[in-house]
């Protein structure tokens, strides 16, 4: 039962209620994936459908199928216009529709993860904040819970901060609360928190994995991203001793390691004996894991990302995926050929922090090849964007091998990915290489 005090039942009311404060015109913050509040997001997009507000504009990383179904529904997007700071599925159908049918589609801001919060507050000035949070502490704080991210650091300056209370989520420290003084409408609405379905792995997935898996020391500290090549990487590790974890994203791999006591987190420097992370996606029982666990703390993103405090710890070791590699090692993570997939996210972040680590390093993990096989990974000129540039790759690992490309020069460079590459696709690219050499 919720300890409710004079000032919780003055903040407590319906979702309809609480949605009827934000003003035409609002910056709202909406909170990252699993946080993501569902009585305030059907109850939004209700208003917004009868023309209740209007010219708001919706800022968020990661939106989920809950996000798809309300507040972005085609029909609300005059009304409630999408700014995505990373593109889910969500985002990529949204785009094609709009290529297809001439919708309007989902702005993106390319920012990193770590600039998130300072960018939502004092660049672009939201001033409503909607999350989930679990149900107040002995001090009447809530814990943020699953996303503590940017949430944490734009609630002291919005007007509004409109939180649903959440039975499910679960409370990951004292480092992710907000006080009670910092809400402004409270809405309960108890609702088993979103699961991330685990993705089947391919046997792709495990050859990379033992390859990265051999590349990671005793007493390393790790950052992994989601799916199913870190998921067969965590796996992998299950004979290694004294890691550590700090990650922007925490998942039931990295907890299976902490349960193993593979991950004892003694070898670190920042916050030793502690696994940290800023956001955290999984199913029930990997919720229930976080939940109140002295041994696994959530942080803002602005402290867990930053690189200065990455780099403090020995050994520190980033795992990040990628869309496609050039052969110069310059690494695109965003989109392609003029199609946005994701966004940068903290790749960056981490690798630069992980390279300035005391024997840290940073390791970009991919399949050779995509779209069923027809096209390479490793290519002679990116389609998109740079997310990581070629000065900051140090090693790059596909089921075929790996490249380590510090100290090596560009045409040592360009052997070593070819040499990574799925075997159909390095005639033509030593070609693409020769050419590029000759200036043809």
């Amino acid at each position: 039962m919720i300890r409710a005090t004079a000032a919780y039942r003055k903040r407590l009311m319906s979702a309809d209620r609480a949605v009827a404060s934000i003003p035409d015109g609002a910056r709202i913050c909406m909170a990252l994936g699993v946080a993501q509040p569902p009585a305030i997001l059907h109850a939004l997009a209700a208003r917004a459908e009868a023309g209740g507000i209007d010219g708001a504009s919706l800022y968020y990383l990661l939106s989920t199928s809950l996000a798809g179904r309300t507040v972005l529904r085609r029909e609300l997007r005059h009304r409630l216009r999408p700014m995505s700071l990373f593109h889910s599925a969500v985002e990529r159908a949204i785009d094609r529709d709009a290529a297809e049918k001439g919708d309007p589609d989902v702005d993106l801001i390319p920012v990193a993860f770590s600039r998130v919060p300072r960018m939502l507050r004092d660049e672009v000035g939201v001033d409503t904040l909607i999350t989930q949070v679990a149900p107040p502490d002995e001090n009447g704080d809530f814990s943020l819970g699953t996303n503590v991210d940017y949430a944490h650091g734009v609630a002291g300056s919005c007007a509004r901060v409109i939180v649903e209370v959440n039975r499910h989520m679960p409370r990951t420290g004292r480092h992710g609360t907000i006080p009670l003084s910092a809400v402004t409408a409270i809405v309960e609405h108890d609702q088993p928190l979103p699961e991330m379905p685990s993705t089947p792995r391919r046997p792709e997935d495990e050859a990379i994995a033992a390859l990265v898996a051999g590349l990671i020391d005793d007493g390393a500290c790790l950052q992994m991203g989601i799916g199913a090549v870190p998921e067969a990487v965590c796996a992998a590790l299950h004979g290694h001793r004294h890691l550590g974890v700090h990650s922007e994203l925490m998942t039931p791999g990295l907890a299976s390691l902490m349960q193993a006591g593979v991950v004892d987190n003694s070898r670190k420097r920042e916050r030793p004996g502690r696994t940290v992370f800023t956001f955290a996606m999984g199913d029930g029982g990997f919720y229930r894991f976080l939940d109140g666990n002295p041994d696994a703390e959530a942080h803002p993103v602005d402290y867990v990302n930053d690189f200065a405090v990455i780099a403090r710890n020995p050994k520190m070791t980033s795992i990040n995926a990628t869309l496609e590699v050039d052969l110069h090692g310059a690494c695109n993570s965003e989109g392609m050929n003029g199609r946005q997939f994701s966004a940068a996210g903290g790749q960056l972040d981490f690798v630069r922090g992980a390279g300035a680590s005391e024997g840290g390093r940073s390791i970009i993990a991919c399949h050779s090849t995509a779209a069923g096989g027809t096209l390479s990974r490793i290519v002679p000129r990116l389609s998109g964007p740079v997310t990581t540039p070629r000065n900051d790759v140090h090693i790059v690992v596909t089921e075929f091998g790996v490249a380590d490309l510090r100290g090596k020069s560009l045409v040592e460079r360009r052997r070593a990915l070819i040499a990574i590459a799925h075997p159909k696709f390095r005639d033509e690219l030593t070609a693409a290489s020769d050419a590029r050499r000759s200036g043809s």
